[in-house]
């Protein structure tokens, strides 16, 4: 199963290439397939490469998403 995560633009450090956060991890990525992306957008990141730009409030709703999963996986562990 594959697995893309939202990500913020903190940096577009070449051409093509960026810097994304989430949650304090920071990592290097490709954007060259969308070329649009601005600093500030939220990106959803598959395999170190950008494939769409989200807006703000869908990139919120599926890091939300994504920290339910967490917690429940985290409980699941300590029973």
């Amino acid at each position: 199963m594959c697995l893309a995560i939202p990500m913020q633009l903190i940096e577009i450090t070449g051409e093509g290439l960026g810097k994304v956060n989430s949650g304090g991890v920071k990592t290097d990525v490709n954007i060259m397939m969308i070329p649009h992306a601005r600093i500030g957008d939220y990106l959803i990141i598959h395999a170190g490469f950008g494939i769409e730009v989200l807006d703000k409030e869908e990139a919120e709703i599926r890091l939300d998403l994504f920290k339910e999963l967490a917690a429940a996986t985290a409980q699941e562990e300590e029973a």
